[in-house]
């Protein structure tokens, strides 16, 4: 496991939130986040890492696996102007994960300070959502009532509900 993958699970641990993990081959698509799903009883969110035009803006968009995306609508929800996907270093330098791994987990990182968080609001009704650490060859489960209620205000991350 790597080094950003045990700061993001020291980080659950300091914050109380309970979690379940599970290690496993990279999970570089969502057709093999669906295997470790079935183990963790969670649902691995699609992450999206979008940006403005001028890239001074960026967002991660969380979402069900079978959401249908498209670029100018989540734009319009959000109030922005048209957004697009970001680059992978730009993942990196905010997010600290690579393509495959992008993580909202990865908001813990000061890099990550106004990364905007964009999500699915069909994902407030799951009763439990996985993650990768920034890695993707683990996964995280945790209660949605954790990551809404407990994460995102300890890591002071405000995000905008959209519909898909």
């Amino acid at each position: 496991m790597s080094d950003t993958a045990n700061l993001v699970l020291d980080c659950l641990d300091a914050l109380g939130i309970g979690y379940r993990t599970a290690e496993h081959p990279p999970a570089n698509t969502m057709a093999d986040c669906a295997a470790v799903d079935r183990m963790l009883g969670a649902l691995t969110v699609k992450n999206i890492f979008l940006t403005t035009k001028n890239k001074k803006r960026c967002y991660l968009c969380i979402c069900r696996p079978d959401a249908r995306f498209h670029t100018a609508d989540i734009s319009r929800q959000v109030g922005s102007s048209r957004l697009s996907f970001a680059p992978e270093e730009m993942l990196f330098e905010r997010l600290r994960c690579h393509g495959g791994s992008a993580s909202p987990l990865g908001l813990i990182f000061p890099e990550a300070r106004g990364v905007g968080l964009i999500v699915d609001s069909a994902l407030r009704d799951v009763p439990t959502l996985a993650f990768h650490p920034c890695d993707n060859t683990r996964t995280v489960a945790m209660s949605a009532g954790d990551f809404f209620g407990v994460f995102l205000p300890k890591v002071g991350v405000e995000a905008v509900d959209v519909k898909f």
